[in-house]
Protein backbone atom coordinates (compact mmCIF):
# COMPACT_ATOMS: atom_id res chain seq x y z
CA UNK A 1 0.00 0.00 0.00
CA UNK A 2 1.10 3.70 -0.82
CA UNK A 3 1.23 6.23 2.29
CA UNK A 4 1.86 9.93 1.65
CA UNK A 5 3.44 10.45 4.71
CA UNK A 6 4.77 9.06 7.83
CA UNK A 7 1.49 10.08 9.81
CA UNK A 8 -0.65 8.76 7.31
CA UNK A 9 1.17 5.46 8.00
CA UNK A 10 0.84 5.64 11.68
CA UNK A 11 -3.16 6.54 11.48
CA UNK A 12 -3.76 3.80 9.13
CA UNK A 13 -1.42 1.30 10.73
CA UNK A 14 -1.28 1.52 14.14
CA UNK A 15 -2.36 3.68 17.43
CA UNK A 16 -0.13 6.12 19.26
CA UNK A 17 0.23 4.70 22.69
CA UNK A 18 2.35 6.34 25.96
CA UNK A 19 4.84 4.57 25.70
CA UNK A 20 5.08 5.55 21.80
CA UNK A 21 3.35 4.22 18.71
CA UNK A 22 2.65 0.23 18.00
CA UNK A 23 1.01 -1.37 14.82
CA UNK A 24 -2.13 -2.60 15.35
CA UNK A 25 -2.34 -6.98 15.19
CA UNK A 26 -5.00 -6.91 12.54
CA UNK A 27 -2.50 -4.70 10.34
CA UNK A 28 -0.02 -6.70 11.07
CA UNK A 29 -1.28 -9.75 9.73
CA UNK A 30 -2.47 -7.88 6.47
CA UNK A 31 1.09 -9.12 5.54
CA UNK A 32 -0.23 -12.79 5.29
CA UNK A 33 -1.51 -14.04 2.13
CA UNK A 34 -5.46 -14.80 2.17
CA UNK A 35 -6.40 -17.14 -0.65
CA UNK A 36 -10.15 -17.12 0.41
CA UNK A 37 -10.12 -13.14 -0.09
CA UNK A 38 -8.06 -13.73 -3.87
CA UNK A 39 -10.98 -16.37 -4.81
CA UNK A 40 -13.41 -13.61 -3.43
CA UNK A 41 -11.92 -10.54 -5.83
CA UNK A 42 -11.40 -13.29 -8.35
CA UNK A 43 -14.89 -13.98 -8.45
CA UNK A 44 -16.37 -10.61 -8.82
CA UNK A 45 -16.45 -8.41 -12.18
CA UNK A 46 -14.10 -5.51 -10.91
CA UNK A 47 -11.56 -4.63 -8.10
CA UNK A 48 -14.15 -2.23 -6.90
CA UNK A 49 -16.84 -4.52 -6.82
CA UNK A 50 -15.05 -6.04 -4.35
CA UNK A 51 -14.85 -3.01 -2.47
CA UNK A 52 -17.93 -1.75 -2.51
CA UNK A 53 -19.30 -5.46 -1.19
CA UNK A 54 -16.53 -5.74 1.49
CA UNK A 55 -17.31 -2.24 2.88
CA UNK A 56 -21.10 -2.97 3.15
CA UNK A 57 -20.47 -6.53 4.18
CA UNK A 58 -17.32 -4.74 7.46
CA UNK A 59 -20.81 -2.32 8.62
CA UNK A 60 -23.24 -5.26 8.82
CA UNK A 61 -20.60 -7.77 11.09
CA UNK A 62 -19.94 -4.44 12.95
CA UNK A 63 -24.02 -4.11 13.29
CA UNK A 64 -23.63 -7.74 14.97
CA UNK A 65 -20.86 -7.09 17.20
CA UNK A 66 -21.97 -4.25 18.77
CA UNK A 67 -25.76 -6.35 19.15
CA UNK A 68 -23.97 -9.28 20.50
CA UNK A 69 -21.62 -7.34 22.99
CA UNK A 70 -24.59 -5.35 23.96
CA UNK A 71 -26.40 -8.16 24.92
CA UNK A 72 -23.41 -9.89 26.59
CA UNK A 73 -24.02 -7.24 29.16
CA UNK A 74 -27.51 -7.33 29.69
CA UNK A 75 -28.59 -4.68 27.79
CA UNK A 76 -31.52 -4.94 25.19
CA UNK A 77 -30.07 -3.17 21.84
CA UNK A 78 -32.24 -1.92 19.32
CA UNK A 79 -31.38 -4.40 16.17
CA UNK A 80 -31.42 -3.55 12.48
CA UNK A 81 -33.93 -6.47 10.77
CA UNK A 82 -31.08 -7.01 8.04
CA UNK A 83 -29.26 -8.81 11.02
CA UNK A 84 -32.34 -9.73 13.27
CA UNK A 85 -31.44 -13.74 12.30
CA UNK A 86 -28.22 -13.96 13.47
CA UNK A 87 -28.72 -11.48 16.83
CA UNK A 88 -31.73 -14.29 17.39
CA UNK A 89 -29.36 -17.30 16.76
CA UNK A 90 -26.58 -15.63 19.33
CA UNK A 91 -29.56 -15.26 22.17
CA UNK A 92 -30.83 -18.77 21.95
CA UNK A 93 -27.16 -19.73 21.94
CA UNK A 94 -26.19 -17.89 25.23
CA UNK A 95 -29.59 -19.16 26.33
CA UNK A 96 -27.59 -23.27 26.78
CA UNK A 97 -23.94 -21.80 26.64
CA UNK A 98 -23.99 -19.31 28.58
CA UNK A 99 -21.25 -16.39 27.85
CA UNK A 100 -20.14 -14.38 30.94
CA UNK A 101 -17.99 -10.82 30.84
CA UNK A 102 -17.88 -7.37 31.76
CA UNK A 103 -18.04 -3.64 30.40
CA UNK A 104 -14.32 -3.56 31.76
CA UNK A 105 -13.76 -7.29 29.20
CA UNK A 106 -15.26 -5.84 25.99
CA UNK A 107 -13.76 -4.09 23.58
CA UNK A 108 -10.75 -3.81 25.83
CA UNK A 109 -7.21 -2.45 24.13
CA UNK A 110 -4.11 -4.94 24.81
CA UNK A 111 -0.46 -3.65 24.53
CA UNK A 112 2.11 -5.67 24.20
CA UNK A 113 5.12 -4.09 25.45
CA UNK A 114 7.97 -6.29 24.87
CA UNK A 115 6.93 -7.11 21.37
CA UNK A 116 6.10 -3.61 20.44
CA UNK A 117 2.21 -4.26 19.04
CA UNK A 118 -1.63 -3.95 19.92
CA UNK A 119 -4.88 -4.55 19.02
CA UNK A 120 -8.35 -4.35 20.73
CA UNK A 121 -10.19 -7.85 22.00
CA UNK A 122 -13.76 -8.33 21.16
CA UNK A 123 -14.01 -9.87 24.97
CA UNK A 124 -12.46 -11.72 27.91
CA UNK A 125 -15.12 -14.24 28.56
CA UNK A 126 -15.77 -17.38 30.68
CA UNK A 127 -16.88 -20.17 29.09
CA UNK A 128 -17.70 -24.13 30.16
CA UNK A 129 -15.71 -23.15 33.57
CA UNK A 130 -12.49 -22.07 31.24
CA UNK A 131 -11.42 -17.84 31.01
CA UNK A 132 -10.05 -16.80 27.97
CA UNK A 133 -9.88 -14.48 24.99
CA UNK A 134 -13.56 -14.69 22.75
CA UNK A 135 -13.39 -13.39 19.36
CA UNK A 136 -16.85 -12.75 17.45
CA UNK A 137 -16.60 -13.57 13.89
CA UNK A 138 -19.28 -12.52 10.89
CA UNK A 139 -17.50 -14.80 8.19
CA UNK A 140 -18.70 -18.09 6.45
CA UNK A 141 -16.10 -19.91 8.04
CA UNK A 142 -13.73 -20.22 10.81
CA UNK A 143 -10.19 -19.56 8.73
CA UNK A 144 -7.11 -20.45 10.57
CA UNK A 145 -5.70 -16.90 10.20
CA UNK A 146 -7.77 -16.02 13.07
CA UNK A 147 -5.40 -18.41 15.31
CA UNK A 148 -2.78 -15.86 14.36
CA UNK A 149 -5.01 -13.04 15.35
CA UNK A 150 -5.88 -14.54 18.97
CA UNK A 151 -2.23 -15.71 19.29
CA UNK A 152 -1.37 -12.38 19.55
CA UNK A 153 -3.78 -11.33 21.98
CA UNK A 154 -2.80 -13.85 24.31
CA UNK A 155 0.71 -13.17 24.13
CA UNK A 156 -0.37 -9.67 25.04
CA UNK A 157 -2.22 -10.79 28.07
CA UNK A 158 -0.68 -13.73 29.45
CA UNK A 159 1.16 -12.20 31.79
CA UNK A 160 -1.73 -9.48 33.08
CA UNK A 161 -4.31 -12.32 33.33
CA UNK A 162 -2.13 -15.54 35.01
CA UNK A 163 -5.59 -17.47 34.65
CA UNK A 164 -6.23 -16.93 30.92
CA UNK A 165 -6.40 -20.37 29.64
CA UNK A 166 -7.74 -20.29 26.30
CA UNK A 167 -9.60 -18.83 23.41
CA UNK A 168 -12.61 -19.70 21.43
CA UNK A 169 -13.74 -18.21 17.96
CA UNK A 170 -17.52 -17.46 18.07
CA UNK A 171 -18.64 -17.29 14.51
CA UNK A 172 -22.22 -15.91 13.74
CA UNK A 173 -24.02 -16.13 10.50
CA UNK A 174 -26.89 -16.10 8.81
CA UNK A 175 -28.49 -17.87 5.40
CA UNK A 176 -31.38 -19.31 3.74
CA UNK A 177 -31.26 -22.88 2.64
CA UNK A 178 -33.06 -24.45 -0.24
CA UNK A 179 -35.97 -27.21 0.89
CA UNK A 180 -34.73 -29.38 -1.95
CA UNK A 181 -31.28 -29.37 -2.47
CA UNK A 182 -29.65 -28.17 0.91
CA UNK A 183 -27.68 -25.12 -0.58
CA UNK A 184 -27.74 -22.32 1.54
CA UNK A 185 -27.77 -18.63 0.16
CA UNK A 186 -25.77 -16.54 1.85
CA UNK A 187 -26.58 -12.38 1.56
CA UNK A 188 -24.27 -10.72 2.83
CA UNK A 189 -22.43 -6.80 1.67
CA UNK A 190 -25.16 -7.09 -1.04
CA UNK A 191 -23.76 -9.70 -2.35
CA UNK A 192 -26.07 -13.40 -3.10
CA UNK A 193 -23.81 -16.35 -2.71
CA UNK A 194 -25.18 -19.60 -3.24
CA UNK A 195 -22.97 -22.37 -1.75
CA UNK A 196 -23.68 -26.24 -1.59
CA UNK A 197 -21.60 -27.39 1.02
CA UNK A 198 -20.36 -30.92 2.56
CA UNK A 199 -22.37 -33.41 -0.07
CA UNK A 200 -25.50 -31.31 -0.84
CA UNK A 201 -26.83 -28.91 -3.36
CA UNK A 202 -27.59 -29.61 -7.01
CA UNK A 203 -26.63 -26.91 -9.09
CA UNK A 204 -29.46 -27.78 -11.16
CA UNK A 205 -31.74 -27.32 -8.70
CA UNK A 206 -34.71 -24.53 -8.80
CA UNK A 207 -34.19 -23.46 -5.37
CA UNK A 208 -36.74 -22.95 -3.12
CA UNK A 209 -35.68 -20.94 -0.15
CA UNK A 210 -36.59 -21.03 3.40
CA UNK A 211 -36.54 -17.60 5.53
CA UNK A 212 -33.37 -16.61 6.29
CA UNK A 213 -32.14 -18.52 9.00
CA UNK A 214 -28.91 -17.54 11.57
CA UNK A 215 -26.18 -19.97 12.91
CA UNK A 216 -23.28 -20.04 15.57
CA UNK A 217 -20.18 -21.71 15.37
CA UNK A 218 -17.88 -21.61 18.91
CA UNK A 219 -14.85 -23.92 18.19
CA UNK A 220 -11.95 -23.13 20.97
CA UNK A 221 -8.37 -23.06 20.38
CA UNK A 222 -6.60 -23.81 23.84
CA UNK A 223 -2.93 -24.36 22.45
CA UNK A 224 -1.93 -21.20 21.30
CA UNK A 225 2.21 -20.77 21.89
CA UNK A 226 2.84 -22.03 17.99
CA UNK A 227 0.85 -19.77 16.50
CA UNK A 228 2.30 -16.78 18.89
CA UNK A 229 5.73 -17.62 17.38
CA UNK A 230 3.61 -17.58 13.47
CA UNK A 231 2.33 -13.86 14.21
CA UNK A 232 5.99 -13.00 15.34
CA UNK A 233 7.37 -13.94 12.34
CA UNK A 234 4.75 -11.73 10.29
CA UNK A 235 5.64 -8.88 12.21
CA UNK A 236 9.18 -9.39 11.25
CA UNK A 237 8.43 -9.92 7.60
CA UNK A 238 5.59 -7.09 7.93
CA UNK A 239 8.29 -4.80 9.52
CA UNK A 240 10.75 -5.77 6.44
CA UNK A 241 7.89 -4.66 4.06
CA UNK A 242 7.72 -1.41 5.60
CA UNK A 243 11.10 -0.50 6.81
CA UNK A 244 11.10 2.70 5.37
CA UNK A 245 8.01 4.05 6.79
CA UNK A 246 8.85 2.62 10.51
CA UNK A 247 12.56 4.03 10.02
CA UNK A 248 10.93 7.46 9.10
CA UNK A 249 8.12 7.34 12.28
CA UNK A 250 10.86 6.14 14.79
CA UNK A 251 9.61 2.41 15.31
CA UNK A 252 12.64 0.96 13.43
Amino acid sequence: MYYKTGEEFKEVSGYDLERGWYPRVTKILEIKSKPALYKFYGELSSFDEGEIIKEKSASEGTMVHEACQAILLGQSPSIDPLIQPAVDAFVSFIDHTPIHTSADFIERRIINHGERYTGTIDALALINGNYGVLDIKTSQSIYRDYNLQTAAYMGALEKQFPKLQTRWILRIDQAKECSKCGASLRQKGGRDKVRAGFGKGDPKCEHEWSEMKGSIELKEFPYWQNDYKAFLAAKKLWEWENDYWLRQIGYL
